[in-house]
């Protein structure tokens, strides 16, 4: 006998959950804050790696329908010297195991993979309690409430039931990105769009960065990395747009002209995309009913292996779940004995990734990142 599920968030980490209890005949409801399944864009493209993400598209039984997401030609890359220099560059020969999708699609994909009425729309969480003996009151911003038998926060950095487990809360990471996108580039952006190339494009400095990938729809999707203070960007005025793209532009002084119109020629308004994150290693005790995955349970800053981890956080707790009917307490603990090591060490490699960067000249970048690539991926030449 299983108890039923109730995950909280329909992203892509409780979404795998609840696909892979629907295959294995273990009853869920999801709930989710937003009003419905397009109200707001998902994002852009998250590259699906055969170690972490794709075990988990295998655990749903999705393999198919996800090769048919994948935009081909996409992990090609290309790293450029702030003169516009290319100074490294690797095509896609199909061999490189991180297919691209848009992450739109990819959750659309769960989500047709789900039966009707699964996941409840406009459930926003206020807040959970602990009743006793594994069960939790959850209460949402209509007012009501939900017992559970067993919960499940798939609910992203700022979770409402992390706190039935952990007083950690995110601190800011020291970065953020500046998000902007160019559409139809080869006919009304051809500069940008020959630089970023088929794939995607990294033009680094020390503190900044010039980050651009190719999505469907001839749609550049550009995603500038600053580090400043939280202060800093305080400072700007994102509601005008023209004098927030000037301000950012301006860190960008002296670059080559086919790298700043990635900022200048943006068809969006410039969005601010602060990053968060929990400690590295951070874990919590055995709590009865309840456990986190994704965000909710291991915040990093972006380093491409996010929704990969949210994803195999979902199939392995899924998976565990069907492995011990009627002991979810021996679910969750062997769910969290295996995603607590996982993620910490996904964390430190970050770490130990962008602290190559400390003290290192502008000129120098480049080099390094290239070097690193070589090193942790064996993609770069």
């Amino acid at each position: 006998m299983h108890t039923p599920v109730t995950i909280i968030g329909a992203g892509l980490g409780g979404l795998t959950l609840a696909r892979v209890l629907h295959v294995h005949g273990i009853p869920a409801v999801v709930h989710e804050a937003e009003p419905s399944p397009m109200a707001r864009t998902q994002g852009g493209m998250l590259d699906i790696h055969d170690y972490n993400g794709q075990l988990a598209v295998e655990a749903a039984g999705l393999m198919t329908e996800f090769r048919g997401l994948v935009l081909e030609g996409r992990q090609a890359m290309r790293v450029l010297g702030r003169d516009g220099t290319v100074l490294a560059e690797q095509p896609d020969d199909g061999t490189g195991g991180r297919p691209e999708v848009q992450r739109g699609d990819l959750r659309r994909m769960l989500l047709d993979a789900l039966p009707d009425g699964i996941v409840h729309w406009g459930h926003k969480v206020t807040g959970a309690r602990a009743l006793g003996g594994g069960r939790h009151e959850v209460t949402f911003a209509d007012g009501s409430t939900e017992v559970t038998g067993l919960l499940v926060g798939a609910d992203g950095a700022w979770s409402r039931i992390r706190p039935l487990l952990t007083a950690a809360k995110p601190e800011y990471a020291g970065e953020a990105f500046v998000e902007i996108y160019l559409f139809d580039a080869d006919t009304r952006h051809p500069v940008a769009a020959k630089t970023v190339g088929g794939g995607s494009l990294m033009a680094p400095a020390s503190g900044r960065e010039i980050h651009a990938h190719r999505e469907s729809d001839d749609t550049l999707h550009v995603y500038v990395s600053l580090a400043r203070p939280l202060e800093w960007f305080a400072a700007i005025d994102f509601t005008d747009a023209a004098a927030a793209t000037a301000r950012v532009a301006a860190e960008f002084d002296g670059w080559a002209p086919e790298l700043t119109v990635l900022i200048t020629e943006g068809d969006t308004a410039p969005v601010l995309r602060p990053h968060y994150t929990l400690p590295i290693g951070h874990r919590w005790d055995r709590v009865p009913g309840v456990t986190l995955v994704g965000d909710a349970a291991h915040l990093m800053p972006a380093n491409g292996e996010g929704a990969n981890l949210a994803m195999l956080d979902g199939a392995e707790l899924g998976l565990a779940l069907a492995a011990h009917p009627g002991d979810v307490e021996a679910a969750l603990a062997e769910y969290e004995e295996a995603m607590f090591p996982r993620s910490a060490k996904v964390g430190a490699e970050g770490a130990e990734f962008g602290a190559l960067f400390d003290g290192v000249e502008d000129e120098d970048v480049p080099r390094v990142l290239i070097e690193a690539f070589a090193e942790f991926t064996g993609r770069a030449s």
